[in-house]
């Protein structure tokens, strides 16, 4: 019989990945977080990492992080407060992300310090980001002057919103000037953007059949200024129609309390015109309501409404979290399929536990 040529040698046996003491010393430095004081410390100084875990802190989900979080915040407030909160929203294909690194990039270039924050609800399924923004904004991201931060968090989207407002805080505190809040476009996530910024652009895009009959009434009547985006090449004629009717629509609206007129304006994130005038807009905005006192009413206004949406958030929070009530909840629900009780008397007696407990 031959011998067959084809055998397998003995291999070289394979140094460990890595050293265990450098494993073991990797495992401690990850369980070493900074303080609330270092990290309070180095958002004041500008250390861009601290507050990045500072935001990040914010959203935990963690009970045990709530105490540190609130503590950070509040010694970030005497800080904060100074600047332009400018809210972004429209339609998924508007051209958000083009139109933010744009301005962004505008706003940079005059000194600014931008920082942008998206309100998310994010998947339900995966708890990951939908949107893309630090990849998309690819210019704008390697700006210095400039910080992307989505919050992406698979619970509700008033829990979003709440870690959206408190990352206002400590971007102010940190240094930035000018944020801005942008929002997927869909479902409430524009009346909670509405209620954190001085400032609301509502973009739209030209032959997307909602000039007019297609729109919003609530969105329209919470713009201070609608952009008319890819007002450029073969779309320009339309843009600037669209930007007619618009204009004659926002005049069927009541006066807004600020005083404000707003109007409709176009630009184009690819060629930058229009980009200077919607900043001119804002900057005049800023100055008519500083000098009338409303900019400084609607920020009190905001700070109330966050209160009482946040004790509603926690109070929601603890009672789906208790285990005794969620068990009474799982025996009420088959009871009220069955009509062996009602959803209201059943909603009674969980209710009555609750407050007991």
């Amino acid at each position: 019989m031959k011998k067959s040529a084809l055998h397998e040698k003995e291999g070289v046996l394979q140094p460990k990945s890595i050293n265990s003491l450098s494993a073991k010393n990797v495992q401690e430095l990850r369980k070493l977080q900074p303080s609330s004081r270092e990290l309070i410390k180095g958002i004041l100084e500008g250390n861009i990492a601290d507050l990045s875990r500072a935001i990040s802190l914010v959203e935990s989900t963690n009970p045990k992080h709530l105490l540190k979080a609130n503590e950070v915040i509040n010694a970030c407030l005497p800080f904060a407060n100074k600047s332009i909160r400018i809210g972004i929203t429209g339609i998924p294909g508007v051209g958000k992300s083009t139109f933010i690194e744009a301005f962004g990039k505008h706003l940079t270039s005059l000194g600014n310090k931008v920082a942008v924050l998206a309100v998310d609800p994010s998947s339900t399924i995966s708890h990951g980001s939908i949107l893309g923004d630090k990849t998309r904004m690819e210019e704008l991201v390697k700006d210095k002057n400039a910080f992307i931060r989505p919050s992406a968090s698979g619970e509700t989207l008033g829990g979003v919103a709440r870690k959206t407002r408190e990352s206002i805080t400590l971007c102010e505190a940190f240094g930035f000037d000018t944020i801005l809040i942008e929002t997927v476009g869909v479902g409430q996530s524009e009346t909670a953007v509405h209620s954190m910024v001085d400032y609301f652009l509502l973009m739209k895009i030209a032959g997307a059949g909602d000039e007019l009959q297609g729109i919003k009434r609530g969105i329209m009547e919470m713009a201070d200024q609608i952009v008319i985006n890819k007002a450029d090449g073969d779309n320009l004629t339309k843009s600037k129609l669209a930007k007619t009717e618009f204009n004659r629509a926002l005049h069927l609206f009541p006066a807004k309390k600020s005083g404000w007129i707003p109007k409709a304006t176009t630009c184009s994130s690819l060629t930058h015109e229009g980009i200077p005038e919607i900043w001119e807009e804002i900057l005049k905005y800023v100055s008519q309501t500083k000098e009338s006192a409303y900019f400084y009413e609607k920020r009190r206004e905001q700070n109330q409404y966050w209160l009482l949406e946040t004790i509603e958030e926690r109070l929601k929070s603890d009672f789906y979290g208790n285990l005794e009530i969620k068990k009474a909840l799982e025996q009420n629900k088959k009871a009220v399929q069955n009509d062996e009780i009602s959803p209201f008397a059943a909603a009674q007696i969980i209710l009555e536990m609750y407050f007991k407990k």
